[in-house]
C-alpha cells in the first residue's frame, strides 16, 4: 500500500457530483486533483469553491487515479469506459449503466486493465443498514416491504421512479437475501413515476418494493416479517425498530376483562454516520488495499438487470 495520497477527479458536479467533491476534500488520504462537467461554469464554480481545478475529461483523467462520475445516466457508459481504458478507478452512480450490455462492457474492461469499478447504491453504507445485516444473521426471513416515496424533485431526473429510487430497495433486497428471484410481477403509473413490484424468492420469502417521484412526503422505509419478530428501518433517521413477539393476556379493569396485546419494542442503538462519506471512503480503500469494493460492478449490474424486468413487466414503459 502506498504513502502517496490517491488522486481523485470528480465528472459531473451537478446536485449529486458536488456533494462527492465536498466529501472528498474532507477526506484524509486523498488529493482532488479537479473535477468536470458539460458546463464549464459549473465545473469552474465548484472548482473555485473546493480549491482544485476545472479540467477537460481527457486530462482530469490523465492526472487521476480514480474518479467519481456523476453524470445522467444515458452518459454513464462513454464517461466510464474513456476512464477504464486508461486505468482509472471508478464509482458510478447507480445505475451502472443504461444498457445491460453495456454494465457488462463496462465489468470486462475494468478486469481487463486491473481497476475496480464501485456502483453508487448509497444506502449499502447506511449505518442503519449494516446494523440490520447482523441482526438478520440470527433471523427466518418471511418477507420484505420496501417504500421510497417523495414529491417530484427540483434537480432534473432522467430515470423514473423505478430506475432512480426502486433500484436502492432492489439492491438491498438481493444484498440482504443473497438469492434470485423466480417471480418478478409489477405495476405502475404516470410513466412509472409510480410504481410496486413482487418478488417471490426460492426460499419462499416475498418482497414487496414501492417507489414514488408523486408521494407529497418523503419516506425511505424497509419493513422485515421475520420468523419472530418484525423490524423496521427508517433510511432517512437511521433508526431501527424491533417488534419482539409478545405473548396476548387478559387483564382484569374496572369494566371487566379486556384483551391486551403489547409489543416488546427494542431500538439498537447506532452511529450515526454520512453515508455518502462511508461510502468515498470505502472506495477509496479498496483502491489503496487492492480489494474488490462492497458494492461491485456485479453488483450493480445484478440491481439494474432485477429493475429492468420491473420496469417492463410494468406495461407502462413505454408511455
Amino acid at each position: 500500500m502506498s504513502d502517496q495520497p490517491t488522486r481523485i477527479g470528480v465528472i459531473g458536479v451537478g446536485s449529486m457530483g458536488n456533494h462527492h467533491v465536498r466529501v472528498y476534500d474532507e477526506l484524509g488520504g486523498v488529493e482532488l486533483v479537479g473535477v468536470a462537467d458539460a458546463d464549464d461554469e459549473q465545473a469552474a464554480e465548484i472548482a473555485r469553491e473546493y480549491d482544485t481545478r476545472a479540467l477537460e475529461i481527457p486530462d482530469l483523467v490523465e492526472a487521476v487515479d480514480a474518479v467519481s462520475i456523476a453524470v445522467p445516466t444515458p452518459y454513464h457508459y462513454e464517461t466510464a469506459i474513456t476512464c477504464l481504458e486508461e486505468g482509472v478507478h471508478v464509482l458510478i452512480e447507480k445505475p451502472i449503466a443504461a444498457t445491460k450490455s453495456e454494465g457488462e462492457t463496462l465489468i470486462d474492461t475494468a478486469g481487463k486493465n486491473g481497476v475496480h469499478i464501485q456502483v453508487g447504491h448509497i444506502e449499502r453504507f447506511n449505518p442503519a443498514v449494516t446494523t440490520l445485516e447482523k441482526i438478520l444473521e440470527r433471523e427466518d426471513i418471511v418477507a420484505i416491504d420496501a417504500e421510497r416515496l417523495g414529491p417530484p424533485p427540483q434537480r432534473a431526473v432522467h430515470d423514473n421512479a423505478i430506475f432512480d429510487l426502486m433500484i436502492h430497495d432492489a439492491d438491498i433486497v438481493l444484498s440482504l437475501l443473497n438469492d434470485e428471484p423466480v417471480s418478478v410481477q409489477s405495476a405502475g403509473t404516470r410513466d412509472n413515476k409510480y410504481a410496486t413490484a413482487t418478488l417471490q424468492f426460492e426460499s419462499g420469502v416475498v418482497a414487496t418494493l414501492t417507489a414514488s417521484r408523486l408521494t407529497q412526503r418523503k419516506v425511505r422505509k424497509l419493513q422485515i416479517t421475520t420468523k419472530n419478530n418484525f423490524i423496521e428501518l427508517d433510511y432517512l433517521d437511521q433508526t431501527i425498530d424491533i417488534y419482539r413477539r409478545s405473548a396476548p393476556e387478559f387483564v382484569q379493569r374496572d369494566s371487566g376483562m379486556q384483551y391486551r396485546h403489547e409489543s416488546v419494542i427494542e431500538r439498537p442503538q447506532i452511529d450515526n454516520v454520512e453515508p455518502l462519506k462511508a461510502e468515498l471512503r470505502e472506495f477509496v480503500e479498496s483502491i489503496r488495499t487492492d480489494t474488490t469494493p462492497r458494492v461491485s460492478g456485479h453488483d450493480g449490474l445484478r440491481a439494474f438487470e432485477l429493475v429492468t424486468e420491473i420496469d417492463e413487466r410494468s406495461g407502462v414503459s413505454d408511455q
